[in-house]
């Protein structure tokens, strides 16, 4: 009976769940997101391996799952585990321009419950971006929520900001478990937001003499999410990122870009 239940829960896009997993495995490591599962995500994003279990871990991630569902519920597709809804999510697509500004507020009240979580003050500010092109992003939450509304209740400060987000960079060595890639951090100017001239970053890639990419070269981009690499990119995944993490930053500093 068990193994039926989980079969009718398992995402028929495997590489969509998957590639979301890599993205939840190190803030699930930290404890600051979802079931104390990393171990199982670990060896789901090593094997590629996937069961009803996956779903069930995902799915208890109380800020990642329900923005997940209301990308794919705006965009008309039953499994929120779609891959398309995952990059969305994550690296960011055309998907995210099809969510109603009723609809994303009505999603921060009612699904991340932000009302009873943020002060009144921080409550109506995160909202009043939403009619200014606010997206169901992974970067809007992180740099216009401020205050991390995972396992932990605590404020964001920049460095966990800069580590949260997804970020994007060039391999420039390899050293196992490391790479060396440059990358351009958050940075605190004249009280702005604002992304800063290209630096080098050590990001590990294996863990257990296993990783979730597959014999890096130097010049290949990847992303990373609290100093993991997550994924190669390609260059339209890059402008994508490059975009919606930019829009976040603006509107997390009251700007709007024309």
């Amino acid at each position: 009976m068990l193994e039926k239940k989980e079969n009718q829960r398992l995402s028929l896009n495997c590489e969509g769940i998957l590639r979301c997993a890599r993205y939840a495995f190190m803030p699930n490591k930290l404890s600051f997101c979802g079931p104390d599962k990393n171990r199982d995500l670990l060896y789901y994003c090593q094997t590629g391996k996937i069961d009803g279990g996956l779903n069930l871990i995902l799915e208890k991630f109380q800020t990642l799952y329900p923005y997940l569902e209301l990308i794919a519920r705006a965009n008309q597709i039953r499994d929120p585990f779609d891959e398309r809804v995952i990059e969305a999510y994550w690296i960011g697509n055309q998907l995210l321009e099809n969510i109603g500004k009723s609809a994303l507020y009505h999603h921060l009240i009612d699904e991340q419950q932000l009302k009873k979580k943020l002060n009144p003050k921080l409550f109506k500010q995160t909202v009043s971006k939403i009619p200014l092109g606010a997206k169901p992003h992974h970067s809007f939450h992180v740099f216009n929520v401020w205050k991390r509304t995972g396992n932990l209740d605590v404020a964001h400060t920049l460095s966990t900001m800069d580590l949260c987000r997804i970020s994007w960079g060039k391999i420039k060595k390899i050293k196992k478990p490391y790479l060396e890639v440059e990358y351009q951090p958050l940075i605190l100017e004249k009280d702005k937001l604002k992304l800063g001239n290209l630096i080098p970053q050590k990001v590990l890639f294996e863990m257990d003499n296993d990783g979730f990419i597959k014999e890096p070269r130097i010049g290949q981009w990847v992303s990373f999410h609290w100093e993991f690499a997550c994924e190669f990119l390609n260059k339209k995944q890059i402008n994508y990122l490059k975009k919606y993490t930019q829009e976040s930053i603006d509107l997390a500093n009251n700007l709007v870009r024309p």
